[in-house]
């Protein structure tokens, strides 16, 4: 009787992914969808649907809708401070540009997410504001890195929190002004009012760029 052939069992497929490649897949996906609409406008039973998974599914890796919108505010403002990175080697004007260049393109594109969040679109949600305050601590001390060795007083770090919220505040009226002002115009205004501002906590109004 000739032996019986070994039977071969296939090698389980992987149903499920690694817990946290989920996690980052989900959170990318509530990135794409939040950058079209607004939290509100965004419901559990269409995250669970685009993500391919169940509602029960979806709320093992985030409790709530809330959990799930703070992680991906939360990756939103790492992408945003990785992206506006400039090499530390530029000229500081050019480094500059090239920063708001990038921080301009993002709001572009994240428009309604972004103007709720800075408006509080979810109320006053304390881990929200937090993630949001240490983006814009983040942005200021990258300022004052660059800025010149006799520009690190208080007062010139006060000028360069404040410029974070003009900044802001500036992005947000040019989207509701449905981007009618260029793009690089607006650019120009940022960098024009930093360098005053800078020129006048410093008490020496330095050139401006061309």
């Amino acid at each position: 009787m000739a032996p019986r052939a070994a039977s071969k069992v296939p090698a389980p497929a992987r149903a499920r992914l690694d817990v946290d490649e989920r996690r980052r897949q989900l959170v990318a996906l509530g990135i794409d969808l939040f950058s079209q609409r607004t939290y509100d406008e965004v419901s559990i039973d269409e995250l669970a649907q685009a993500a391919g998974i169940s509602k029960g599914l979806l709320y093992h890796y985030f409790p709530t809708k809330r959990h799930f919108y703070v992680e991906t505010v939360r990756e939103a403002a790492a992408q945003l401070l990785e992206r506006t990175a400039t090499p530390a080697g530029m000229d500081p004007l050019e480094r500059l540009r090239a920063g708001l260049d990038a921080y301009v393109d993002y709001v572009a594109r994240h428009g309604k997410p972004y103007q709720a969040l800075l408006r509080s679109g979810i109320g006053a949600d304390a881990e929200v504001t937090k993630i949001v305050d240490d983006t814009r601590d983040a942005f200021c001390a990258r300022l004052v890195e660059a800025a010149p060795a006799n520009g690190h007083s208080p007062l010139v770090r006060l000028a360069l929190r404040g410029w974070v919220g003009f900044v802001e505040a500036a992005t947000l009226e040019w989207l509701d002004q449905k981007k009618k002002l260029d793009r690089a115009a607006l650019r120009e205004v940022l960098m024009k009012v930093l360098v005053a501002a800078v020129g006048a906590a410093s008490g020496a109004v330095p050139a401006t760029p061309e």
